[in-house]
């Protein structure tokens, strides 16, 4: 009925007595100090033709079961009575109402039923009528003041008791905040029309009542409103009609783009119907929780899996997506999202999204708050009512230590911590067998779960002055409090966790190096001439693979390119990257440092950034690692290894821009005749990474694929040369490039030879 200034035409004195619409002592006091019967909204005569017709209309069997919540002292129930319609429900919460309203009827209308039920609460079956009318009791509900969860509650309860194919008769001011609960509650799966009560004119103008009527259909179609407004049958106040015509408009809208989307939002009122049922293969969004209902709200998707040989171990199941994590494509595209249900084992799989407004919220209070909103969200063959497993990508992780976040305006938030895993592979615990294992890894914030960089700590003794000697860190006391999280309290000898270069702990970059071994007799016959391999890395990363290499093969001269100075300057005062005669380092973009090595063998690379923020001054200041004019012949492996700043792309490595058939050209021209491509390919998508390999293929003859167990990272090479390694002398190259590494520890050369043998040539 709206709020108590609204109501014009009504006396005075009623409306004060009465007071709050939501209170039921309020109501009862007003019933009992008013008796006679009360017509808040139009009258039988007014409502007679519209109400009848319409019932005619509801294909379902006669009697027709009809509920009328919130009766009140209306005479509505008995003239529907008196005009053949004998199966009548009426309730209210008002004990004095219904009780005068029982004795006033017992006689002359014995087959009418009266309870005492609050209406927001119904005890009745599902599906129990095939019409609800309603004259002003959502109104009365919807005091603006106190929002709107008693009408939230109410019209769940009519969607639950109305039968398919049922009608709610919605008799209503259409207040604005009455009437967006209306259109969005029976958005999904409901037929809407909008009517005005026709009105006789009087000299005055009065408040119109409108009569919105919906149609319960078992569907998750989206039907436009119909209106059947005519400006004759009107007798209001032009506020109230064009308020009316412009939230119809609005709410079309909003229905058109429902029905021409692929991914509607959609309310678990919505599908209320929908999902006590599994379906096969079916994908929904929806918003769960809000005002009323939980302490958050929450973006979510449910995915019913496609049937599988193996019975599931979950009917269904809760993952929860963090926020850092949910625009990888994992968890963002469709694709991703079903490679999740598949892994997850559960027949229905609610995957959760995190935002910032879940920010500082253990995750304990998340999945209290989740619980009662995800149980119905649960088939109803639930495994007779079995708990719902809760299920979040794990990194598997004992400790972590963050010991140094900075912003790029490059790369963005930038992460260096120190952990310690729950468990390491057993060849690093044999290599390294004394205590707990710790690692340093670099993590870009806008892709989390990509470790760019990660390197073995090990725990060494060395005198004062060497420690300052290793390039380590910068000899200040700022920057050594910085990294205070690395250092360990000694006396005499300083004792610190030093960044290992002689292991790499990134599988990947074992199998980078292992495809050198398509190379390794161009290698070996440099090697013993006296010269140089030159390689090109775009990626700096921690700069752990420049120096790994630079550790294990003496005569291989390396050019690394990073864009961001930021990440070379974390790379030297975190991970120990350092540079000398053989290992130098470039701020440049890695595509433009190809392009600028000129076909006849010479270059001048020129340490610059492509980002207008950057400035030679800029450049030339930053850690001085500019090597402006630098000479750079024709190249003999040429390495790939940067990310993409878009997660949600499917390509995590490399960046597309390194994909381009013009860039390709140009790597293949830059190389030497006997020269390696290399590509870290990272994607989950395997339409994305054909996509890669295709383009490859227009550009390259001879390429080669190497698979990484239990990882999404694929290596991809290309030989430049026509002339190609035969798969029969795998074996004997595996052979040259193992000669050619030099190890501390053999076990570690090892691991790479390993890999040669998974290398496989791509058709």
């Amino acid at each position: 009925m709206g709020s108590k200034a609204k109501k014009k035409g009504s006396p005075e004195d009623i409306l004060e007595t009465l007071g709050d619409f939501t209170s039921k002592e309020n109501w009862d006091n007003f019933f009992t100090l008013r008796g006679d019967s009360f017509e808040w909204y139009a009258e039988w005569p007014h409502l007679r033709d519209p109400l009848l017709s319409l019932l005619k209309t509801i294909p379902l069997p006669l009697p027709l079961q009809l509920l009328v919540p919130g009766c009140g002292n209306s005479r509505l129930s008995e003239h529907l009575y008196d005009a053949g319609h004998t199966a009548i429900t009426n309730i209210d919460f008002s004990k004095v109402v219904i009780g005068d309203m029982l004795r006033r009827n017992v006689r002359d209308r014995p087959l009418m039923r009266w309870r005492v039920m609050d209406m927001t609460v119904m005890q009745f079956e599902d599906e129990s009528f095939g019409a609800v009318i309603d004259k002003g009791g959502l109104d009365a509900l919807m005091e603006p003041e106190l929002g709107p969860k008693l009408g939230n509650q109410y019209l769940s309860e009519v969607k639950r008791v109305l039968k398919p194919g049922g009608k709610f008769v919605c008799l209503t001011l259409a207040e604005s905040h009455v009437l967006n609960l209306l259109f969005s509650k029976f958005r999904l799966g409901w037929k809407m029309s909008v009517d005005a009560i026709p009105l006789k004119s009087s000299g005055k103008p009065s408040l119109q009542t409108f009569m919105v009527v919906v149609e319960k259909e078992l569907s998750t179609l989206v039907h436009q409103i119909t209106s059947l407004l005519h400006n004759s049958s009107l007798h209001s106040n032009s506020k109230q009609v064009s308020g009316l015509h412009e939230a119809l408009q609005n709410e079309n809208q909003i229905r058109e783009k429902y029905s021409s989307g692929s991914d509607i939002l959609y309310s678990v009122e919505d599908l209320q119907e929908e999902l006590t049922k599994l379906s096969q293969g079916r994908r929904l969004q929806l918003t769960l929780g809000g005002q009323g209902y939980s302490t958050f709200s929450y973006r979510a998707v449910i995915l019913d899996a496609e049937e599988q040989a193996d019975p599931f171990t979950y009917h269904c199941g809760v993952f929860i997506v963090p926020k850092t994590r949910a625009r990888e494509w994992l968890f963002y595209s469709e694709e991703g999202q079903w490679m999740v249900v598949r892994s997850s084992k559960a027949a229905r799989l609610i995957m959760v999204y995190l935002d910032a407004s879940h920010s500082d919220t253990s995750m304990e209070e998340i999945q209290k708050d989740l619980s009662p909103l995800v149980t119905q969200l649960a088939p109803a063959e639930n495994g007779n009512g079995a708990k719902i497993p809760f299920m979040m990508a794990s990194e598997g992780i004992k400790e972590r230590n963050i010991i140094h976040k900075v912003t790029s305006s490059l790369t963005g938030s930038i992460i260096v911590e120190d952990v310690i895993y729950e468990n390491v592979d057993s060849e690093v615990s044999c290599i390294f067998p004394s205590g707990e294992l710790m690692f340093r890894r670099l993590v870009f914030e806008r892709a989390a779960n990509l470790v760019q960089s990660e390197a073995l700590l090990k725990d060494e003794q060395l005198p004062t002055k060497l420690v300052s000697e290793t390039g380590k860190k910068k000899n200040n006391a700022s920057s050594k409090s910085r990294k205070s999280g690395s250092w360990r309290d000694s006396v005499g000898a300083s004792s610190q966790l030093t960044v290992y270069h002689g292991y790499v702990a990134s599988s990947y970059h074992t199998g980078i190096i292992s495809g050198f071994m398509l190379i390794s007799s161009h290698m070996e016959n440099v090697a013993s001439s006296g010269k140089m391999v030159k390689a090109v890395i775009i990626g700096l990363g921690a700069g752990l693979l420049p120096m790994f290499l630079h550790g294990c093969i003496p005569f291989l001269e390396i050019e690394t390119v990073e864009l961001d100075p930021m990440i070379v300057d974390i790379a030297r005062d975190y991970f120990s990257f350092v540079e000398d005669k053989h290992v130098k380092v470039h701020i440049a973009d890695g595509i433009q440092f190809v392009r600028e090595i000129d076909s006849s063998g010479a270059a001048q690379i020129h340490g610059k950034s492509n980002d207008p923020s950057y400035t030679d001054t800029a450049l030339n200041a930053s850690s001085a690692v500019s090597h402006a004019d630098v000479e750079v012949t024709k190249v003999d492996i040429i390495i790939v290894d940067v990310d993409s700043s878009d997660p949600s792309s499917g390509l995590t490595c490399p960046a597309p821009d390194f994909l381009d058939e013009s860039f390709l050209e140009t790597v293949k021209d830059r190389l030497s005749e006997d020269g390696l491509f290399v590509v870290n390919l990272v994607s989950r998508s395997q339409a994305i990474k054909d996509m890669a390999l295709s383009k490859m293929k227009k550009v390259f003859s001879h390429l080669f694929c190497l698979q990484l167990d239990e990882d999404v990272n694929e290596v991809h090479f290309a030989l430049k040369s026509e002339s190609c390694i035969e798969d029969s002398c795998f074996s004997e190259a595996s052979l040259k490039l193992d000669k050619l590494l030099e190890f501390k520890h053999p076990e570690i050369g090892q691991n790479i030879i390993n890999a040669t043998k998974k290398i496989r040539r791509l058709k």
